[in-house]
């Protein structure tokens, strides 16, 4: 074996809160190797673009970022560069990569991360590329060392993969069919993760709704054979030392009366639900196949907003859908103003290869698609802040995450997921303390202590 060199390592995050758990899998892995995180990607001895593919424009950012370190790889020729992540998944972006980009000289999927200690070594010991992407797995990753972003908060895998198969969407193909990790796992994990310091962790799975884990005769279940969410999320709320539980992200179609009934039981369980609509447009959902209706999503919308105290909701909204006309668009803006969100992440639509909406006849002139995108945003502009001017006088617990880069003063999230800012020592930063909300800014808070 090749004595290693190699001492820093960079890596870089496009994509989802799962990319971003995935990363830190990765670096957790390096460091474990003893190697050792730093900002340059020119510098770094390895760098790994962990990647997305939902968007054509993330794919064009990773062209973009390994043209750049050509130089830097033809300077130091040691130097790996990996790519790893969903868009590995995709035969024809790969056959690009190996073609056209010879300094790369790591590639694996989203079905193989758990081979990525070997992998590097693999790379270390030949002149060779190393490519490893399976097609499908059946089995869930094996838990990992990880390296967190915060040491107070983190994400937890409950399962992977979708079976929606949204007409718009890539996910499937790339994440394969679903996978549910055992309830023994993620307890395990969250308790480990508690011992290090986390006090909140975000539940993630692209539908948790559809959790369908197994547990062990330790565990009472109505169901001894699959677990729901709503189970799995009891359960994880009984956790002791476990401040704050966050999940991400629910699908429409199968949030149940049974989860709204365990968020309004559990003090931990945090007052925000991401419910991505895609669009006002019941013609617009039919051709998406979200299997729901502008009607249905509104009932869910008001059992949550009935049952659960100073809840926030936030939701995704895709314009210029194949087929949208000028009255779905305005279906879409009606229902903004009826829900009142409380953040809107807001979206082009993005033509991507493999999908049926990529195949289908009517697409959207791109100008008509833009213009209706900046009308979108004056209208999520226009009801923003509306939801908000009930909580300004109220104390309200904020979990302290950093500094605020503009303000210089401590920022952090309260429950529902609003952002507050407020003069504070450093040393609260990964606490949980108790905030007057004297300012709305329509996104966010300014509070005092």
């Amino acid at each position: 074996m090749k004595e290693s060199n190699f001492k820093t390592y960079k890596i870089v995050t496009f994509g989802c809160q799962m990319n971003a758990r995935d990363s830190e899998k990765l670096a957790g892995v390096l460091e474990e190797k003893g190697y050792i995180e730093i900002e340059s990607e020119e510098d770094a001895d390895i760098v790994i673009f962990n990647t997305c593919t939902v968007r054509e424009n993330a794919n064009q950012r990773l062209y973009g970022h390994i043209g750049q370190l050509k130089k830097s790889y033809l300077n130091n020729k040691n130097k790996i560069i990996g790519i790893c992540g969903c868009m590995m998944q995709e035969k024809d972006e790969v056959e690009v990569i190996k073609n056209k980009y010879n300094h790369v000289r790591l590639i694996f999927g989203t079905h193989n991360i758990d081979e990525f200690g070997n992998l590097i070594d693999e790379v270390i010991n030949s002149d060779d590329k190393v490519i490893r992407v399976y097609d499908e797995s059946s089995n869930i990753e094996k838990s990992l060392p990880s390296k967190r972003v915060f040491k107070f908060k983190c994400g937890v895998n409950i399962m992977y993969g979708c079976n929606n198969f949204c007409t718009y969407c890539i996910v499937p193909y790339v994440r394969g069919r679903e996978r549910s990790r055992s309830v023994d796992d993620i307890i395990e994990e969250i308790k480990a993760d508690i011992r290090d310091g986390v006090i909140e962790v975000m539940l993630l799975g692209q539908n948790v709704n559809s959790y369908s884990g197994v547990a062990s005769d330790k565990y009472s279940f109505a169901n001894n054979e699959k677990v729901t969410f709503p189970e799995l999320l009891e359960e994880v709320a009984k956790i002791e030392g476990l401040k704050r539980i966050r999940f991400m992200t629910s699908h429409p179609k199968d949030l149940s009366d049974e989860l709204i009934r365990v968020i309004k039981s559990h003090d931990n369980i945090c007052r925000h639900i991401h419910l991505p609509v895609q669009s006002g447009s019941d013609n617009i959902l039919k051709a998406m196949n979200r299997r729901y209706d502008r009607k249905s999503y509104l009932q869910v919308i008001k059992k949550i907003r009935d049952n659960i105290d100073d809840v926030g909701i936030t939701t995704d909204i895709i314009v210029g859908f194949p087929g949208e006309t000028e009255k779905d668009f305005e279906d879409t803006l009606s229902l903004i103003n009826e829900v009142l969100y409380d953040a809107v992440f807001t979206f082009e639509y993005s033509k991507r290869t493999g999908t049926k909406a990529a195949e289908m006849d009517n697409q959207v002139p791109e100008e008509i698609v833009k213009k209706r995108f900046k009308r979108l945003l004056d209208a999520v502009e226009n009801c923003s802040g509306k939801n908000v001017e009930k909580y300004v006088g109220r104390v309200m617990e904020v979990l302290v995450e950093g500094e605020d880069k503009i303000s210089g003063k401590l920022t952090g999230r309260l429950s529902n997921n609003y952002l507050v800012h407020f003069t504070g020592d450093k040393e609260l930063i990964g606490q949980i303390v108790k905030v007057r909300l004297v300012r709305s800014c329509k996104f966010y808070f300014e509070g005092e202590l």
